[in-house]
């Protein structure tokens, strides 16, 4: 198990197109390459495509993809002793596993675990979607109480979190 003295981890965490991505795109790449970016993202239709190829065109040399869109924390474990890492983001992640029924309370308490023992500079990035009103259904009320609960674990055992207001970063903790 990697020693949590060697790692840092920042959690970034906003609303939609709030600079979430980008801002913490900057951060990794102020670190020498490579880079790894962990993606959690599933394509279901053509926008959500278009979205993932924006990602993908906005970095350049120096970043490894890994896709990870169900099992992030095996993705995390895998990455080599001080790497700089971005995961992008939590909250499709969390979405992924919601769609295949899965136990998400065991998902999410893996997914800590791993979070709490970064071996290297990590920059995990999450939506905060508990800010609107609330939501009509009842699988979208069990996502956003779920994301919730996966935003304060992480935030919790982060060494930085960051809020993105308007493309700013806004530092919390």
């Amino acid at each position: 198990m990697p020693d949590r003295a060697t790692g840092q981890l920042t959690f970034i965490i906003g609303g939609a197109r709030s600079g979430k991505s980008a801002h913490a795109e900057t951060l990794v790449t102020a670190r020498p390459p490579p880079w790894a970016y962990i993606a959690t993202a599933q394509a279901y239709d053509d926008e959500m495509g278009e979205r993932i190829a924006l990602h993908r065109s906005r970095r350049g040399e120096g970043w490894v993809t890994v896709d990870a869109p169900l099992d992030l924390s095996g993705a995390l474990e895998a990455l080599p002793d001080n790497q700089p890492v971005l995961v992008d983001c939590l909250t499709l992640w969390l979405t992924n596993h919601m769609l295949a029924e899965h136990d998400i309370e065991a998902e999410c308490g893996r997914l800590v675990d791993v979070l709490s023992r970064p071996c290297g500079p990590w920059f995990v990035v999450s939506n905060e979607v508990g800010l609107g009103i609330v939501p009509d259904n009842a699988l979208a009320r069990r996502f956003r109480d779920a994301a919730g609960r996966l935003n304060q674990q992480v935030a919790a055992i982060a060494d930085t979190v960051l809020l993105m207001v308007a493309g700013l970063p806004l530092k919390v903790k």
